[in-house]
């Protein structure tokens, strides 16, 4: 299935400026197993959008959206890693603009390493409800609490929406590139602040659980206290006009059938977020 469900004229590999690259990994949940179904539930819901964005008058889906292959891999987090670093890495110097959906938050490390050796000034920007940033977890430092660990070995990064840690990741936990959510709900200058830490090129790690679970509750990890959907878009509508947004990833989506709302807001965060890239 066609992201978007658009017609194949939209959707070839050959012309297209974007691709989506779905991740259906979940190897290291800790709690509530099933974001492997995120990436399919993700495309499923965007074939019921309207492909018209009324906030940005446009139709981005016309630059041309591929959608490629899963990348199954029933493998080692360390395996999975690799694999996606590779697939990556090619479709960006094919000049393709990537989109990866997880599966768990692991599936990021991959992609942000081939942007990392792609792009200079180069920096992350992660919105999450948690660090992410132990070493390792579990036996494997590629465990999706570890992913900004990662990160933090090879660019600058910027952390909004934290609101969950454990006691030893508190040393990584200071300074201006952290954005508690305790200190976000009810002001709004903080938007400039997360821009004016970021880097020139910026890749934006999007954890499904930065939402409010009144947002957003399809999520393996659901914690209380995030960000609102229009904070949401505000602040990636500022980042795309001040910054260049090289790529993204939308992971932790785990599907409830009994609700399919999260479903629906994770695709049309992912259509939106195209139309502030390609459309603005």
């Amino acid at each position: 299935m066609n992201f978007a469900g658009i017609p194949d004229e939209f959707s070839r590999l050959e012309t297209s400026r974007i691709v989506v690259l779905p991740v259906p990994y979940d190897k290291t949940s800790t709690w509530i197993k099933g974001s492997d179904k995120g990436p399919e539930a993700i495309i499923e819901a965007s074939a019921n959008m309207e492909l018209y964005d009324i906030e940005t008058d446009s139709e981005v889906f016309r630059f041309g959206i591929y959608t490629s292959d899963p990348i199954s891999h029933d493998s080692t987090p360390k395996k999975m890693v690799h694999s996606v670093y590779k697939l990556v890495n090619n479709y960006i110097k094919s000049g393709k603009f990537v989109v990866t959906l997880g599966g768990e938050h692991s599936v990021s490390i991959g992609s942000i390493i081939a942007h990392a050796e792609s792009f200079s000034d180069f920096s992350v920007l992660q919105l999450d409800a948690h660090a992410d940033i132990r070493h390792e977890y579990e036996g494997s430092i590629y465990n999706h609490a570890c992913v900004m660990a990662r990160v933090r070995e090879i660019c600058p990064y910027v952390q909004v929406g934290i609101r969950s840690m454990d006691v030893d990741e508190k040393p990584f936990m200071t300074g201006h590139h952290v954005f508690f959510a305790k200190d976000l709900y009810d002001r709004s200058e903080w938007m400039n602040d997360v821009i004016g830490q970021l880097s020139k090129n910026v890749y934006i790690t999007l954890d499904l659980d930065v939402f409010d679970p009144s947002v957003l509750s399809s999520t393996g990890t659901p914690e209380p206290g995030g960000l609102e959907y229009y904070q949401m878009i505000t602040l990636l509508r500022k980042v795309n006009e001040s910054l260049n947004v090289v790529g993204f990833d939308v992971v932790e989506l785990c599907p409830n059938p009994a609700n399919k709302s999260s479903d629906f807001l994770a695709a049309k965060l992912v259509y939106k977020m195209l139309s502030y890239k390609f459309c603005l």
